[in-house]
């Protein structure tokens, strides 16, 4: 199974950019959908991005459709999350996920398996 490291995070104002990357290894990286959740204090894990293995298809939530962009190189082993246009609700910390080898994209997070350590984004206003 792979594993992931998140980075990327920081402190921006509101209207900035940042761009997550995830890293993984121990694993063929193309075999794996991908997605990106977060999760803000006292709040549950929500889903933010998914992306296919081959980058054919991807899903946003609604709260950031239009502002943040998935993309992965699987030549790097590495997922990305775009963000821009950021508001201060986009404060979170961010986790990047892989679902299961060849399973298909999906926005629920109980049907990821593997998960990274998370990197906080934080949005002043």
């Amino acid at each position: 199974q792979v594993q992931l490291v998140e980075s990327g995070g920081g402190l921006v104002q509101a209207g900035g950019s940042l761009r997550l990357s995830c890293a993984a290894s121990g694993g063929t990286f193309s075999n794996y959908a991908m997605g990106w959740f977060r999760q803000a204090p006292g709040k549950e894990r929500e889903f933010v991005s998914a992306i296919s293995r081959f980058a054919g298809t991807t899903y946003y939530a609604d709260s950031v459709k239009g502002r943040f962009t998935i993309s992965r190189d699987n030549a790097k082993n590495t997922v990305y999350l775009q963000m821009n246009s950021l508001k201060p609700e986009d404060t979170a910390v961010y986790y990047c996920a892989a679902r299961a080898k060849y399973a298909q994209i999906t926005g629920r997070s109980d049907e990821y398996n593997t998960w990274g350590q998370g990197t906080q984004v934080t949005v002043s206003s």
